[in-house]
């Protein structure tokens, strides 16, 4: 993917847990490296995770980081990956919680694709907001208090979401340009 934001500088956590669907970590996280981000996992136990294509069991990936210990106020901004299983466990997980409870009291970018909504939804930090998932997920945004579509992308200021892997580059695109505009403000 050509990319002509400089991310330099720029430090995103990756919240995910096992049953993370891959592509939607590795694809979002390539693209940030390549915009000279630095990317970390940050998971509830240390040493690796379990990645999945769909309902398969696919690639392991080491964890930077975990909840207890990792601290907002050291990232930029958090991509929430999908997967059912990881979305699931996640959205009930304290520490992610109150992870991306200080993301959004600080205005920092929150990226989100598929069943990755769930932890914002858990969170409550849905109400009045607009976004897109997967679309199982769009009773539980409505019901939340927020605005669901069936598009590939909606940015809704600090917030970038999308449904699905089919939608990749356009996330990429938009989680880019938000990040960016994030670090030409500061």
């Amino acid at each position: 993917m050509a990319n002509s934001t400089d991310l330099g500088g720029c430090k995103v956590a990756i919240l995910a847990l096992d049953g993370f669907e891959q592509v939607e970590l590795t694809e979002p996280r390539r693209a940030l490296q390549d915009a000279g981000a630095t990317a970390e996992i940050v998971s509830a136990k240390p040493g690796e995770i379990q990645g999945f294509n769909h309902d398969k069991p696919a690639d392991k990936f080491k964890v930077d980081a975990t909840l207890d210990r990792a601290k907002p106020d050291d990232y930029d901004a958090v991509l929430l990956p999908g997967g059912v299983m990881n979305g699931d466990t996640l959205r009930i997980n304290p520490h992610a919680q109150k992870f991306v409870q200080a993301m959004q009291q600080a205005g920092k970018p929150i990226a989100v694709i598929c069943h990755g909504g769930w932890l914002l939804v858990s969170s409550g930090l849905v109400k009045g907001r607009h976004m897109t998932s997967w679309p199982t997920l769009q009773d539980d945004i409505r019901n939340a208090g927020g605005q669901w579509s069936d598009e590939p992308v909606v940015r809704d200021a600090n917030w970038v979401s999308s449904r699905k892997p089919d939608d990749i580059p356009q996330f990429n695109a938009a989680m880019l340009e938000l990040l960016g505009s994030r670090v030409a403000a500061h």
